[in-house]
């Protein structure tokens, strides 16, 4: 059984919504960065960027200090209010080739320690580390960890029906997407929302493994430093994005390696033939259409690449993951690379971009080679979460990517 709770979010005022709402910190440049801060006073990147008042690169926990103030600032100034009574979220984005629905809510620790919340990728403990200390000590979640669970009628006819009014916001962004955002705030949809939630045995966490992390470390510590504590204080929950799999987008992520580590091109197809069929597409723009099938861009031309299931043994859903296949028989044992996070002879791109910007790159000769597969599936990962083991670094690409400072989870 899953838990989750509805809760008293602090939220941008109507008015403010589309100026707070920002993009993931990462995902802007320096020159679009600089751009939100100058022009626009109310972009939440004030907050989690708080030396551009004072124009000073500021960092550590004096850094985590100044966010808190900003974030207080917003609230004595009323851009941001808080609802008095616990409440459900509905959010929904939509963009030019797809829409996305889901609930905001407040989700239990508990469960994740218990694995019913279940996770497929690694984290890095200095990283847990470093989060649990900013959580501590900005006191909020402002950026929901995404969990997908099945296919639910009584949840969809719930959310069709409560977007038959009007939202509480409603906003348009550059990249041609619409925010929407209800509130659920009547006791009998709440009721309804958390006895079908708890009915369900598992949620899977889909983005925010390191969040989702963090929030557990958080509340592990504060527990042994509140002997009286009951479970149900608010450090005991994390924000969460509750979407049904049908409303998850999964992309891969191609690779690409700045050299074939000292092999010559033909040394290389050599190589790669103990495992693989080989087939020359040349200047065919190949992409795979079945599982196991790679693309490869070398030299100015492109091959298909079939993975010789005679010689190569299936022993667990992660020996049949194609991002695991692709670094167990290329990228570590020809390629040299060991390091999927950190070795820097190696670069990603999404799938949400094409096959031209790996030929591109490549043909740059800022890399000599790349490589591409066709995304995971939902049941592939579930069935990697269950076994308990863990995908490979960047072998997923999820969305909806979601705005921060729509909702804000205090504790």
């Amino acid at each position: 059984m899953t838990k989750i709770i509805p809760f008293k979010a602090v939220r941008p005022a109507p008015a403010f919504a589309g100026l707070v709402a920002s993009r993931s910190y990462e995902d802007y440049s320096e020159e679009e960065l600089r751009a939100q801060l100058e022009f626009n006073p109310y972009s939440f990147l004030h907050i989690i960027n708080p030396g551009y008042k004072f124009q000073h690169e500021i960092g550590g926990e004096k850094r985590f200090g100044m966010v808190k103030n900003r974030y207080l600032e917003f609230k004595e100034e009323h851009t941001f209010i808080q609802d008095e009574q616990p409440c459900y979220y509905i959010y929904n984005i939509k963009s030019r080739d797809a829409s996305c629905c889901g609930i905001i809510a407040a989700t239990s620790v508990e469960d994740y320690e218990n694995e019913v919340i279940r996770r497929h990728e690694d984290t890095i403990a200095h990283r847990e580390e470093l989060f649990k200390e900013y959580l501590k000590v900005v006191g909020f979640n402002t950026e929901p960890v995404l969990l997908t669970y099945p296919d639910n009628q009584v949840i969809n006819d719930l959310l069709e029906e409560r977007m038959k009014s009007r939202p509480e916001y409603e906003f348009a962004t550059y990249n041609k997407e619409i925010h929407s955002l209800w509130l659920i705030d009547d006791p009998e949809n709440i009721a309804k929302i958390k006895a079908e939630f708890g009915a369900m045995e598992k949620l899977y966490i889909a983005d925010g493994h390191h969040r989702s992390a963090s929030s557990w470390l958080l509340a592990k510590e504060s527990r042994e430093n509140n002997p009286n504590h009951t479970g149900e204080e608010a450090y005991n929950f994390f924000m969460s994005y509750l979407i049904s799999e049908s409303n998850l987008r999964i992309f891969e992520f191609s690779r690409l390696i700045k050299d074939l580590n000292g092999h010559s091109k033909e040394e290389f197809l050599i190589l790669l033939d103990e495992w693989f069929r080989i087939e020359n597409r040349g200047f065919e723009v190949y992409k795979p259409s079945k599982k196991h099938h790679f693309n490869m861009y070398l030299g100015g031309e492109f091959y298909s690449l079939y993975l010789r299931k005679t010689n190569y043994k299936f022993t667990d859903s992660l020996s049949e993951l194609d991002s695991y296949i692709l670094f167990e028989k290329i990228l570590k044992p020809i390629l040299g690379i060991e390091d999927l996070r950190y070795d820097k002879r190696i670069a990603y791109i999404h799938g949400r971009n094409d096959l031209i910007e790996l030929k591109t790159r490549v043909d740059s000769g800022e890399f000599e080679v790349g490589f591409g597969m066709l995304p995971a599936g939902i049941e592939e990962i579930k069935q990697i979460a269950d076994e308990n083991l863990t995908m490979p670094p960047k072998s997923t690409y999820i969305e909806p990517k979601l705005r921060s400072g729509l909702t804000i989870y205090e504790f």
